[in-house]
């Protein structure tokens, strides 16, 4: 009896909210819709996965406002950059406006196991593609020693002396470890690269299918006239919510070092040059 109320109680329920729903748009509320508030954002607010940016400012919109907002974004034909993972390297290419030659800048974060390839087109980097890393060794933090199986963090460039066409993991370019950086702190190690297959003691290994590509894209920049490839190896992507989140580390002082080259490519799209003072990283104005 008691389970026969309830299912009473539940059908009394919904038939008077569908009654209060149907007066609503029989006899609407006067005045029209009320205008939803929107606060002021502490920063321009960028949503890439839909290509909106929100400026810094207050707004004042109705409900009407956000439902043609959201029928613009469904009619746009954005290209989220998760996406650039899947797609063959000619149709990155056809993406970004580039072709294959063209100068290109590397960046490596370690916490999500990407490297991210750009491409300069019309004076300024674009973003081409993203590589998901198949390994790398050792935590966050830089390396220190030969044999710590540490992955590096730095500043490092690529040239065509770099580059290991017989490698036995298929493909591979060397980093350049230890940078002047390193070397001001004594630290040690060799061989530290990018390479094919899927395993690593220090180095970051990318399977041989994405190397193959990477490899062709650093080689041929580098035999179209391009001196070096810059590789920005960074902990993790250097948002002041990950700086926040981190600022207990050991390795905190370095990594705000690191995140004056991060800020610069993010402000400008070109890779900084880069020099080494007073034992840290010195960030200078591009020379490109």
């Amino acid at each position: 009896m008691t389970r026969a109320w309830l299912i009473l109680g539940d059908i009394l329920v919904t038939l008077l909210l569908l009654v209060s729903f149907i007066f609503y748009y029989l006899y609407p509320p006067k005045g029209g819709l009320k205008p939803v508030k929107i606060h002021p954002l502490e920063q321009n607010l960028t949503l890439p996965q839909y290509g909106i940016a929100i400026p810094e400012t207050n707004y004042t919109m109705t409900v009407e406002d956000l439902r043609r907002m959201a029928q613009e974004v469904n009619k746009t034909a954005y290209v989220p950059i998760e996406r650039f993972r899947d797609v063959p390297l000619e149709e990155a290419l056809v993406l970004a406006g580039a072709k294959s030659g063209d100068p290109v800048f590397i960046r490596i974060f370690k916490r999500e196991a990407i490297l991210d390839v750009w491409i300069k087109e019309d004076g300024a980097y674009r973003f081409l593609k993203a590589y998901k890393v198949c390994a790398y060794s050792g935590r966050l933090g830089p390396k220190l020693k030969e044999g710590d199986r540490q992955a590096p963090e730095g500043f490092y460039s690529v040239t065509r002396s770099s580059l290991n066409p017989n490698s036995k993991f298929h493909l591979s370019f060397n980093l350049g470890y230890p940078n002047a950086y390193d070397r001001a702190y004594g630290r040690t190690g060799s061989y530290l690269m990018v390479h094919g297959n899927c395993v690593s003691i220090g180095c970051y290994a990318m399977t041989d299918e994405k190397i193959e590509e990477i490899y062709s894209l650093v080689e041929e920049a580098l035999k179209k006239g391009q001196k070096k490839v810059q590789v920005h190896i960074y902990p993790f992507r250097m948002t002041k919510e990950n700086m926040s989140a981190y600022s207990h580390y050991r390795w905190y002082s370095f990594w705000e070092n690191l995140k004056e080259g991060y800020d610069y490519f993010e402000a400008e799209h070109l890779p900084p040059h880069i020099g080494v003072k007073n034992k840290r990283y010195s960030i200078y104005e591009t020379d490109e």
